[in-house]
Formats: C-alpha cells, structure tokens, sequence
C-alpha cells in the first residue's frame, strides 16, 4: 500500500512539472506577454458655462481590452448637475464615454470621470524572428492601415520617394527589413518636442519631430513599402505598431518605440492604451480623424462652453479607496 502511495505521489509531482512547463512555456507565434502590473488612472470632463446652456453632451475617450491589457471601471464620479454616464463603442479600437446635462446656468460648473483599473502587460519580442513575413495579401480590416491618414501622407511624392530610397534587403527575413526602417527614422528625424503635431511631411523636411512626428514617419515609410503599421495612443504618448504574419498565416501586431529607448518588436510601458489606429470617422464628422479627442457640443450655449480634460495616474492607495467608496451607482 505504502509503495502504491509512492507511485502516485511521484505521479502528481511529475504531472505538476508538466503543467508548469506548460505555462511557462512562450508562444508558438506573436508577442510574448508578461505579469500584468496593475494601474488606476481617472478620465473625465470637467465643463464650464459662459451663460446659461441646455442640451449638453461631453465625450471622452477611454481605454478598451486589447490583448496586452484589460480594463474595468471601478469608480463613476459626477456632480449633480451631470444627468447620466454612459459608454458607447464606436468601432472595435475607440470606447466613449458619454456626459449629459439637461442645463447649465452661468458660471456654473459639472464634472464626471471614471476610474479605471487597467491589468498591462509589458511585451516582449519572439524568439525567433525568422518565423515572421509580409502577407501576400490583407484583408480588408488590415488594409485600411496601407492607406493616407491624417498627418502620415503615405501617398505623398516626396514621402514615397524618400521610402523608395531607403533600401531593404530581401535576402533577410521580414522583421529584419521592418527594423532597417525602424532605424532608418531614429537616426534621420531628431527627437524635438513640440506642444503642436505636426505632419511626416514636416518632419522629414526639418528632420525634427517628437514621438507623434517620429511614429508617422516610421508608419508612412512602412506604408509606402506595403507594410501595414498604425499608431497606438496611450495618455501623453504615441508609438507605433507593425504587422506581420507567422508560418501558419496568421497576423500578429508587433510595437517599437520610436521615440524614446530602442525598443523594436518590444515595449515596456504601464500606461493605458486609449486606443488604436490613426484613421477615425465619427459621427456628423466628414473629414477623418488622426485620434479621436474629447468633444462637447450643446443645443443652445450662448455665453459658450468650455472644458477641461481629466487624464491623471492615481498612485495613492488611499486615494484610490476614498474614490472607489464615495463613487454614485449607475
């Protein structure tokens, strides 16, 4: 009996290996996630009158699931004024949030805001990076990221001249050539903060640009090589992302940094993804939109609206705390 007891302990415990070699063990393809690290940052409006309003409507973006994080809303903070919060969707990579106030009158002020508790995992690169190609063909969720977008003039001719110039070597594999671009903007484009965006065509002019400047210019290139890539907008930051395929065909985003520590295929970064792409229709809007920004209109608002952009990490467990427990229900 005792030697049988034996047998199944060793069992369980070789069972117990495999299941954590199994774990442990990294993807076949795609990014390579770690540990998530937990983050709380509030977003809200804070909306001021002139005179006396009425319809009032406020949005701001806030963060969605992607792979490398998940969010939840903990906390929901207004003033009394503030009718309702709600969220709405837009697409698969923008989430709203909606403010309403039936009315304000002069002077006066409303507030909302939503804590977030975002999950965000840092990423790590493959392996083995020779496993990785161009497509041969997209489709047509990933195509529109070869196309023009505001302030990444892809089709512009001095723009596909200068990726026409930057030679890639077919002789080594797709995630080798992406980084020969990748490069290629880092030593070309000065980093050169500047409170204004301005466009790829600006900063490969001036060869000066911060990291909204350098990740267009590395996605314009990438287009123009029929590469896809977009933007990715965290709170005040923006890096790029490129796309690839692996030896089953299927598609995975990779991240770099372009501006800030070299970081190719890779990214260390705990703030939350507000969103991404760099293309964004909305609603009684015809001309697209390089990211979607908060916005207020109202019905009738003749002394004028303005607003103030919440946007702020919460460190403070205590802070935290307090906020969650004096947050109204929905």
């Amino acid at each position: 009996m005792n030697r049988f007891r034996q047998l199944l302990d060793a069992l369980a415990i070789a069972l117990l290996c495999i299941a954590s070699d199994m774990v442990a063990q990294e993807p076949d393809f795609g990014p390579i996630y770690s540990e998530p690290t937990t983050v709380y940052f509030e977003f809200g409006l804070k909306i001021k009158s002139g005179g006396n309003s009425s319809g009032i409507l406020g949005t701001v973006p806030v963060p969605i699931n992607w792979p490398e994080q998940s969010v939840s809303v903990v906390a929901e903070n207004k003033s009394d004024n503030l009718r309702k919060i709600t969220f709405k969707n837009m697409n698969k990579e923008i989430r709203q949030m909606l403010l309403k106030a039936n009315r304000l009158s002069a002077g006066e002020t409303a507030q909302g805001s939503v804590i977030i508790k975002t999950e965000k995992r840092n990423i790590k690169k493959p392996t083995d990076t020779s496993k990785y190609s161009f497509a041969k063909k997209y489709a047509s969720r990933i195509k529109q990221y070869l196309k023009p977008s505001p302030y990444i003039e892809s089709n512009n001719k001095h723009v596909k001249q200068i990726a026409a110039s930057i030679e890639l070597d077919q002789s080594v594999p797709a995630w080798d050539q992406v980084e020969t671009i990748y490069r290629w903007v880092r030593e070309n484009i000065e980093y050169k903060f500047d409170t204004k965006i301005h466009s790829c065509m600006h900063a490969l002019e001036t060869g000066l640009g911060d990291c909204e400047e350098l990740s267009s210019v590395f996605i314009a290139i990438c287009r123009c090589k029929g590469i896809p890539a977009r933007a990715v907008w965290i709170p005040s930051h923006t890096y790029p992302e490129f796309y690839l395929v692996d030896e089953t065909g299927t598609g995975h985003w990779f991240p770099c940094q372009a501006a800030g520590t070299y970081q190719f295929g890779e990214m260390t970064e705990s703030k939350p993804i507000l969103q991404k792409g760099d293309r964004f229709k909305l609603p009684g809007n015809k001309e697209a939109l390089r990211y979607v920004q908060p916005t207020l209109v109202a019905k009738d608002a003749a002394g004028g609206l303005s607003i103030e952009y919440i946007s702020r990490e919460i460190t403070d467990p205590g802070e935290i705390e307090q906020l969650i427990s004096k947050s109204k229900p929905r």
